[in-house]
């Protein structure tokens, strides 16, 4: 049979023509090599595992981990000059209501499909920071000031089991042992069948992980995390609408800060958080604290980001301070992150494109700006479309902190 030969331009044609109908496709996780949790993925779901919650380590010197570094993972979501981002208004915590609000998000958005698939794995990051460091202001919760709301991830959860979700995770990376059954998170895992994970510990792995953040890294190269971040199919940020004395905001993307193990960064055996993340002093964390953010979420890039701002706090990301309770009466939701955080930022009065020393970013580099330059979503509010509620209409205005002390 006589060979067919084409001409090298012909060849490059073709290439070029095939890698762009492979980027047409929406992109999926890939699983990493290693120890799963479960073997197989049934056709038919199954129930979930038995909700369990991992101990805590006590704080000692910065482990070196020794597992074989796993790829950086390609967000399912692709930024575009169109974001969707969708706004509800909550008056409370009350369970129909946010069930309600939820599902409402989630078909502002486009829905679950092509997000979560039968029998898929997924994980949610909420925010418990700071444990039991800090007390809430009196008579008001820590859910309902500064941590993420169990019926919030409650409702989701029962959104993600009605998709088809076979195994779903509540992650955290604890401050300390309790945090989950304190908040009211042990009884929502049993509620929808949840496994909770401290992300202190490699459980339910044998080791962590070293992730890669890929090319341009800014301050990391790659992270040590637990192995079910990478292997999880969809992973979703629960966040909290708050200010932040070193970042601006702390919203999806800066949730992600919860990811990596406290004990591997810290600038001391005594810091209780993460204090190399932050840098040697409040002038390195200036521009240091932005852009290890804009690194872990290209190590673990967000699916889905859902801001439970019905209720939280003024003036700072934990009690202390000028620190005040407030009820903006939101929820935000999107598949791009960026966006999420930047019609969050409207929400709270900023302006997500500010610059350093603007507000909210007093203290900081904006790393919402960064994020959107490494093409992980949007921050420009005329490049968004807001489905549901008008940022006009449910705007709460939040003081941005200024220091550590308020």
């Amino acid at each position: 049979m006589r060979q067919r030969t084409i001409s090298r331009r012909r060849f490059i044609q073709l290439a070029a023509t095939a890698a762009l109908l492979g980027a047409c496709r929406p992109a999926r996780p890939t699983e990493a090599p290693g120890p799963s949790p479960s073997a197989t993925v049934p056709a038919t779901p199954t129930p979930a595992p038995t909700p369990t919650a991992t101990r805590t380590p006590i704080p000692t010197a910065s482990p070196s981990p020794t597992a074989t570094a796993v790829p950086t993972v390609t967000p399912t979501h692709a930024p575009s000059a169109a974001a969707q981002v969708a706004v509800a208004r909550v008056g409370s915590y009350d369970r129909t209501r946010v069930r309600q609000a939820v599902r409402s998000l989630l078909d502002g958005i486009g829905g679950l499909a092509g997000l979560v698939r039968p029998g898929d794995r997924v994980a949610l990051k909420v925010n418990l920071t700071g444990g039991s460091h800090f007390s809430p202001p009196p008579g008001v919760p820590a859910t309902e000031s500064y941590m993420t709301h169990p019926e919030v991830v409650r409702a989701l959860a029962e959104s993600l089991r009605d998709a088809g979700a076979r195994e779903l995770y509540i992650v955290e990376a604890l401050f300390d042992d309790g945090s989950f059954q304190r908040y009211g998170y042990l009884e929502v895992a049993q509620a929808v069948g949840a496994t909770l994970v401290d992300l202190n510990q490699p459980q339910p792995y044998g080791d962590f992980a070293v992730v890669r953040v890929g090319p341009g890294w800014f301050i990391y190269q790659q992270f040590t995390m637990n192995r079910l971040l990478q292997e999880v199919n969809t992973f979703i940020s629960v966040a909290k609408l708050k200010a932040h004395c070193r970042c601006g905001v702390t919203l999806a993307m800066k949730n992600l800060v919860g990811l990596v193990p406290t004990a591997a960064y810290r600038l001391s055996a005594s810091d209780w958080w993460r204090s190399a993340l932050h840098g040697a002093n409040n002038d390195q964390a200036r521009t240091r604290l932005p852009r290890v953010v804009v690194d872990l979420n290209r190590a673990r890039p967000i699916h889905l980001a859902l801001i439970d701002g019905i209720r939280s706090g003024d003036a700072g990301e934990v009690p202390r301070g000028a620190f005040a309770p407030l009820a903006p009466g939101v929820l935000v939701a999107s598949r791009d992150p960026v966006a999420a955080d930047a019609v969050a930022s409207a929400i709270m009065g900023f302006d997500p494109a500010a610059s350093y020393p603007n507000p909210p970013f007093v203290n900081a580099d904006n790393h919402l700006e960064l994020a959107s330059q490494m093409g992980l979503g949007t921050h420009r509010l005329d490049r968004i479309q807001v489905a549901g509620e008008r940022i006009a209409d449910v705007r709460q205005p939040f003081r941005p902190c200024w220091s550590e002390e308020g």
